[in-house]
């Protein structure tokens, strides 16, 4: 393995972490706070990151190794990192819940052990929802699009980081396609501003929302979430928003080449959309004698449902005292994320039309054994490749899932807690339900249960394959 140009670009990531830690900073000194926390973090990262850059590989090949190997480890030096200022700061104290806190703001997570987040001084308000926005396209996606590179050797990276079951080129230079995302990315995030603004937030919190919503993170800066605004404007734009990205960014390229054919003939969109709204429409039904009409039944069932199903995390109501059959719907829904390409966490639109239609396919296979079938998907043929690492992914979540789950278990809760928690943890969703419900939060968790649910956002994130290879003992064995 190529160590030495693996080492260079774990240097550039901590190097443009220091870079960005700059926001916070200016944040702190506009709200005339201290600024100490996140000197003396831009210090240790400039350090570090310069040492590492420093490093002057004899090849600049790039493989499927040294890809794997790069995202892993830049996403665990960056939580590593990104925790000092709450550390420093005194905010979070004691360092496992400052990795866990950065953590789940890096993978997009929102899983929180802060019981009361308004106290927060902003500047480290700021980086905390800011972390959702930089972890929901990726810090390598970034240095792609603003640092030189040939798309033969960043392919690797860019397929390991980017969450879906296949990724690709959107224009032949890669470097360009990671600019497009970018664009796009940017500029949504600037709209939802502008609205939220419009909708009576200040700047501040407009910015850090959208921040938030982007990355499909779910952190706020109010107790009570979205629920603290009592707004219906900003509940439908902030839900809105959440549908928005929770869709692959592919789709939004196409629209602004005006291929709207190929828009809505997209399968992955029509299921994604369906799903949204078959279970706004169930759930609204479902809890509408609970809430005081089917109406309002749809405002609090509407942002429920995107915000589970975009692994957002957000919350208007506390959904942990609806009917079990709503509760049972938004379970289901954090199995199923967002689509591929998209900011979402969970399995994926395409992952779970992919194993539907491997399931029918084997039934007419056991039916009819001579004839020669394919799986289709997006009007073309799934390669034999795809399906199988689309099976191998889904055992290895649910093997994950299973084994967190019963860990957590050795904790004083209950089977809903944990079992919710190691999915909603693993799917990137934030809230699960019982006492990691909506209105409750993970501080409750022993130090080792904090530790193993920040891994498994990691394994969330990076869709399991990048983390494992690299504590995957082979891969540091000479040959």
């Amino acid at each position: 393995m190529n160590t030495r140009i693996v080492a260079k670009i774990l240097g550039i990531v901590l190097l443009i972490e220091a870079a960005l830690m700059l926001l916070p900073m200016t944040t702190a000194l506009l709200y005339h706070e201290s600024a100490l926390p996140f000197l003396y973090s831009i210090a240790i990262l400039l350090a570090a990151g310069g040492a590492l850059n420093a490093i002057r590989p004899k090849s600049q090949d790039i493989y499927a190794k040294e890809g794997f190997v790069c995202v892993g480890a830049a996403w665990i030096l960056m939580s590593a990192f990104g925790a000092l200022p709450f550390v420093f700061s005194g905010e979070i104290p004691f360092y496992i819940d400052a990795f866990f806190e950065t953590v789940s703001g890096f993978t997009t997570t929102g899983a929180t052990i802060l019981t009361a987040v308004e106290p927060m001084s902003k500047g480290c308000a700021f980086w905390r929802l800011f972390t959702h926005w930089v972890g929901g396209m990726g810090v390598l996606v970034f240095i792609m699009a603003v640092l030189p590179a040939s798309g033969g050797n960043y392919m690797h990276i860019m397929r390991a980081e980017v969450p879906g079951p296949t990724v690709g080129k959107l224009v032949p230079r890669l470097r360009e396609t990671a600019r497009i995302l970018y664009l796009i990315y940017i500029a949504l995030t600037a709209m939802e501003t502008l609205l939220l603004i419009l909708g009576g937030m200040s700047f501040y919190e407009a910015l850090v929302h959208s921040f938030a919503t982007a990355g499909t993170g779910g952190f706020s800066t109010r107790n009570a979430s979205i629920g603290g605004f009592n707004s219906a404007y900003i509940e439908i734009v902030i839900a809105t928003f959440m549908m928005i990205f929770g869709v692959n960014f592919n789709i939004y390229y196409l629209l602004l080449l005006g291929q709207f054919r190929s828009v809505f003939k997209s399968e992955e969109l029509r299921v994604y959309l369906g799903v949204i709204l078959v279970a706004t429409v169930l759930i609204a039904a479902n809890i509408a004698s609970q809430v005081g009409g089917f109406v309002r039944g749809l405002r609090y069932s509407y942002f429920s449902v995107t915000t589970v199903v975009s692994t957002t995390g957000f919350c208007t109501a506390d959904f942990d005292t609806w009917p079990e059959f709503s509760k049972w719907l938004l379970f289901l829904l954090m199995f199923i994320g967002g689509c591929a390409g998209s900011t979402g966490g969970g399995m994926k639109v395409s992952r779970i039309i992919i194993l539907c239609k491997s399931f029918i396919h084997e039934l007419k296979k056991q039916a009819v054994p001579s004839r020669v079938q394919r799986i289709w998907f997006e009007d073309r043929p799934v390669a034999e490749e795809t399906v199988k690492s689309v099976h191998v992914f889904s055992l290895a979540y649910i093997l994950i899932l299973l084994i967190c789950g019963l860990v957590l278990s050795l904790e004083k809760c209950d089977f809903i807690t944990s079992m919710t928690a190691s999915l909603a943890c693993l799917s990137n969703v934030g809230p699960g339900l019982s006492m990691v419900g909506p209105t409750g939060n993970y501080a409750f968790f022993s130090w080792w249960s904090k530790l193993m649910l920040s891994f498994e956002m990691l394994f969330g994130r990076l869709e399991i394959f990048p983390l494992a290879y690299l504590l995957s003992p082979p891969v540091w064995r000479r040959r």
